[in-house]
């Protein structure tokens, strides 16, 4: 069985205009709602192997948290540039080359694709990820290259606000 948490980055700043989109950090929110998560995750016994990243800064640093939660080094994190502005096309060709000794991987990402993406997963239908969103499916399948013919199962969706 494979588990598949799909996260759009937390909350970014958009006090600086001149900044770069790729170089937007976290904001006040961002930075308190991204260790809440993780911890309401952990506190639920959700296991993370992997950590995988948009090099993006406000994804990057939202995955850094996680990882920190779940007692893992900066050095694990696997940082894919498919992972900014990403197409659909694009997160099946990332989780095709996921290491197969990883049952639970979270890929850590941006609207709107991660939006579309989970909307391709599964009859859920879901307006807009929140900054923060954890959507998680599960699909039963021994290899990641299966992932995108696989009949995947809603395991869960939160985010921020609801817990």
């Amino acid at each position: 069985m494979k588990h598949l948490l799909l996260i759009r980055h937390a909350k970014s700043s958009w006090d600086d205009f001149s900044q770069k989109d790729f170089d937007r950090p976290l904001n006040h929110r961002g930075d308190r709602d991204a260790p809440a998560m993780a911890k309401h995750l952990l506190g639920k016994k959700i296991k993370i192997d992997a950590f995988v990243s948009s090099p993006a800064k406000r994804a990057y640093t939202t995955c850094k948290y996680f990882a920190e939660v779940y007692g893992k080094k900066e050095k694990t994190i696997i940082k894919v540039p498919q992972l900014y502005e990403p197409s659909v096309k694009a997160f099946y060709e990332v989780i095709k080359k996921l290491d197969d000794e990883f049952e639970n991987v979270a890929l850590f990402s941006h609207n709107p694709g991660v939006t579309a993406f989970a909307n391709e997963l599964t009859d859920t239908g879901i307006d807009n990820m929140p900054t923060c969103g954890v959507f998680a499916v599960k699909i039963d399948a021994k290899d990641w290259k299966d992932f995108e013919k696989a009949e995947k199962e809603l395991w869960f969706f939160e985010y921020p606000k609801m817990i």
